[in-house]
């Protein structure tokens, strides 16, 4: 499904990943861990598509998207890739509903179907009953829940999380872990997950270590 072959990437004098390789399969979950400033969230950036290596190739789903035009490429991030980062970043003038939508809209989706699919993953997420709710009016962990719904709903092939839960609590943490192990076998998605979280890294299919920029283990 995903297949990252010597990445470089240089921030001034600064060599931040220094030839990295790493596969993902369909429907695997992999968690990405190590130490502050060893490469992990440059690398889920690159190979999500946010940011570009100096040198190397990423292939997602047999098209290689280091060679695609910008136009293409947003295209294809809408379609194929899923994020959820450690803040969820909804737009605070929209329900809850209408912010898990918004991938939708930007591919000029709308309708019944979209509606019941939403409603769908916002009941499959526990945040049903948030739906018309703004984002200052539900928790921290409900946010969270419809960041991941959000990152859902055009159905992509592939999830890319950066410290999911590193802005919730022990026990909102633990629930949204077992959420994403849940939407795996619901959905068959991969999903590809940079954390500080003993637990999560050691739930993954693999643990994959960075240090100094390059794959310990």
């Amino acid at each position: 499904m995903l297949q990252a072959t010597n990445i470089h990437k240089t921030y001034g004098d600064l060599e931040v990943l220094k030839g990295i390789d790493l596969n993902v399969e369909s429907g695997e979950i992999i968690s990405i861990v190590g130490e502050s400033g060893a490469g992990k969230s440059t690398l889920l950036q690159i190979l999500g598509t946010l940011d570009f290596p100096d040198q190397g190739s990423v292939v997602i789903n047999g098209k290689d998207i280091t060679a695609l035009r910008q136009k293409d490429l947003s295209k294809f991030r809408n379609q194929e890739i899923g994020f959820v980062f450690q803040f969820h970043n909804l737009l605070p003038e929209f329900s809850l509903k209408e912010n898990i939508c918004m991938p939708a809209f930007i591919q000029g989706r709308k309708g019944r179907e979209l509606e019941e699919y939403a409603s769908y993953l916002m009941d499959l997420l526990g945040i049903g009953r948030r739906s018309e709710h703004k984002p200052a009016q539900v928790s921290g962990g409900e946010l969270q829940r419809a960041a991941v719904a959000r990152a859902l709903i055009n159905k992509p092939s592939l999830i890319f999380a950066d410290e999911p839960s590193g802005n919730l609590d022990s026990k909102n943490a633990e629930e949204l872990h077992g959420l994403f192990f849940k939407l795996q076998k619901e959905f068959g998605q991969a999903f590809v997950i940079v954390t500080h979280n003993v637990s999560l890294a050691e739930m993954a299919d693999r643990k994959i270590t960075i240090q100094d920029g390059m794959i310990l283990s």
